[in-house]
């Protein structure tokens, strides 16, 4: 992968060289893994005319989760932990034949910006921007298959969990559970907090698992993601507890399953994000539900579980090939529960067979 680094590292040389900066001083966290591999928390990526060069604030721990030390990229370690990494490389750029930095202003805070001024003033700062965001919005074949892993793991965990008895057990006790289950098959850890939901806090978005216990007759809905080599997937159910679902819940199931079924065949290349929002919005308008739809139905994953592209209403832009995004519609019933149901899936042309789904646990309306 050092290869792969490097070729990337050089495209944002190209991009910085092309705004008219020599040098580059990333501190996204997940930017600076993109781009040599090896992200500790808190370290930056000096990219100067001379030479790449980590800044870390403490030695490196030795965590396999934050990736490899890269060979061929320098580092250095600060003498007091109370450093901060980015104004340190911003001293050193100079001495490494830098004349003028970019910096991604979007992540730094106005203190650090003015003490990064301040350490250099020869150095003439530009705004970074979103750069290395849009250098990861394709992904690359080692990309997609850690994505590959982590949905594998996830669906895993998921179908483990619905093997075992779930009546009387807490939403937290079973988010714990999952999460347990995720590292158990292979993973550096939950891809984001694992959200349970039941009874009348079924398919309620972004939901905190409670001590409220499962019970006959409830709706249950989980969603969960692993991490994987850095990179994230997600997927989401929802099911019946007992042996058989109301009348009300099958009809409410059979929107959603409809909506997110459209949005998943929609996801070609060359079509408007909005308008895959569009098509699975409008499978639930015309069920009556399109005021509990939420903001968008879905958005891309990568080193971060919420990336661009997203796919709402307002999105600007069109879909290109393998990017990998979520296609997550759902519907709270306030007070009653609801539907959620969540895919990870890959952007393919047609003739490589069109959608690429990850997550392939059964969208069945299972009862428990």
């Amino acid at each position: 992968m050092s290869e792969v680094h490097a070729a990337r590292r050089l495209r944002l040389r190209e991009r910085c060289a092309a705004a008219g900066s020599t040098a580059a001083l990333v501190s996204r966290e997940p930017n600076v893994r993109y781009l040599c591999g090896y992200a500790p928390a808190g370290a930056v990526l000096l990219l100067a005319p001379d030479r790449d060069l980590l800044v870390l604030p403490r030695e490196p721990s030795g965590d396999p989760a934050e990736g490899r030390m890269p060979e061929d990229v320098g580092h250095v370690v600060l003498p007091s932990p109370e450093g901060d990494p980015a104004v340190a490389a911003a001293d050193l750029a100079p001495g490494f034949g830098a004349d003028g930095l970019a910096v991604e202003e979007h992540h730094l805070t106005v203190a650090r910006h003015r003490a990064i001024a301040k350490v250099a003033p020869r150095l003439r700062l530009n705004d970074l921007g979103g750069v290395v965001e849009q250098l990861r919005l394709v992904k690359e074949d080692e990309e997609i298959a850690a994505i590959r892993i982590a949905a594998e793991i996830s669906d895993q965990a998921l179908g483990e969990l619905l093997e075992s008895i779930l009546v009387g057990r807490t939403e937290r006790h079973l988010a714990l559970e999952l999460e347990r289950r995720l590292v158990d098959h292979g993973a550096d850890g939950a891809a984001f907090p694992t959200c349970v939901g039941t009874g009348p806090n079924a398919g309620a978005a972004h939901h905190t698992p409670s001590d409220r216990r499962v019970e006959e007759g409830d709706f249950l809905t989980v969603c969960l993601g692993a991490r994987y080599r850095g990179y994230r997937c997600e997927v989401g159910r929802t099911f019946v507890i007992g042996t058989e679902p109301a009348a009300w819940q099958i009809e409410l199931y059979e929107v959603v399953f409809a909506a997110q079924r459209a949005g998943r065949e929609a996801l070609v290349p060359g079509v408007a994000h909005r308008d895959v929002d569009r098509v699975t919005r409008q499978v639930v308008e015309a069920a009556g539900y399109g005021d509990l739809l939420g903001p968008c139905v879905g958005h891309g994953v990568g080193l971060e579980i919420h990336e661009d592209p997203r796919l709402s209403p307002a999105a600007m832009g069109k879909l290109d090939a393998c990017v990998p995004v979520t296609v997550e519609p759902g519907v709270h019933l306030p007070g009653r529960g609801g539907v959620r149901i969540d895919d990870t899936l890959v952007v393919r042309h047609a003739a490589d067979g069109g959608p690429e789904l990850l997550t392939i646990t059964t969208k069945e309306l299972l009862a428990l």
